[in-house]
């Protein structure tokens, strides 16, 4: 996944601080990462195993736990593996909580993984291939970027860190390359099922609630989304003019 917001006060409380959801979900994720890096270099990374979403443990073992620890599992030999997945839930999960509350935003959250999860069981299982081990909270990841994409269609961001363009666009585009990648590749070491089938959920869960529809309707959320985009405009600026003195005294020291 390449993404970046190009709007910096999105998610941003008015205290500047990260909200409680995203907060411990990024804490959680970084800290099993750490252990798990370390674990898999001194060769105890069976330690993990048991955490991953393995279509046969969770049918024959009963293994549910499963569905939802394998989200906090990341490929401890690519950094760029829970690099990308903790940037998107930086960038949209902020503006998402600030705007459902944390209680909703994370069922949303794991609405998406778990559902995410199921359908990788029961497709791997159909498939013939229940071993299969699923490890990344890229299904809950692509959930947040679907519902980013519904809510806000008009915000821009930038695809690939280059390419600026609405939301919806750019949701529309990360759908279709899941969609075609999932037909093309289905058993690669990507799971590209498992981003489709997070979209999906996501998309579920906003249609069977109203949100998307209530949200653009309420007067109040955009009443108070321009006032928190004010507000960080006069912050920056402040901050701006902050480091403008600060520069012109650093000119005098030696």
């Amino acid at each position: 996944m390449a993404y970046a917001h190009r709007d910096s006060s999105f998610g941003w409380s008015q205290s500047g601080s990260l909200p409680s959801g995203v907060k411990w979900l990024l804490i959680t994720n970084v800290a099993v990462f750490v252990l798990y890096f370390f674990a898999a270099g001194t060769g105890m990374e069976d330690i993990f195993r048991p955490l991953g979403l393995v279509p046969r443990s969770v049918v024959e073992s009963f293994a549910l736990w499963q569905l939802v620890t394998y989200m906090f599992l990341h490929d401890p030999n690519s950094l760029w593996h829970i690099l990308l997945n903790m940037l998107a839930l930086w960038m949209f999960g902020m503006e998402l909580e600030g705007t459902w509350g944390t209680r909703r935003f994370l069922q949303y959250y794991f609405w998406c993984g778990i559902g995410s999860g199921l359908i990788v069981v029961a497709a791997n299982w159909v498939a013939g291939t229940p071993d299969i081990r699923l490890i990344g909270a890229s299904g809950a990841i692509y959930g947040l970027l679907l519902a980013f994409g519904v809510l806000f269609p008009n915000q821009m961001v930038l695809f690939a860190f280059i390419f600026p363009m609405k939301a919806r666009y750019f949701v529309m585009i990360l759908g279709a390359i899941a969609f075609l990648s999932t037909i093309r590749s289905p058993g690669g070491p990507v799971s590209h099922l498992a981003h489709l089938s997070g979209m999906l959920f996501g998309l579920a869960f906003l249609k069977s609630r109203g949100l998307s529809k209530a949200m653009r309707s309420d007067p109040f959320w955009r009443m108070r989304k321009a006032y928190r985009d004010w507000q960080f405009q006069r912050n920056k600026r402040k901050f701006n003019l902050y480091l403008k003195k600060k520069s012109d005294q650093d000119k005098w020291v030696h």
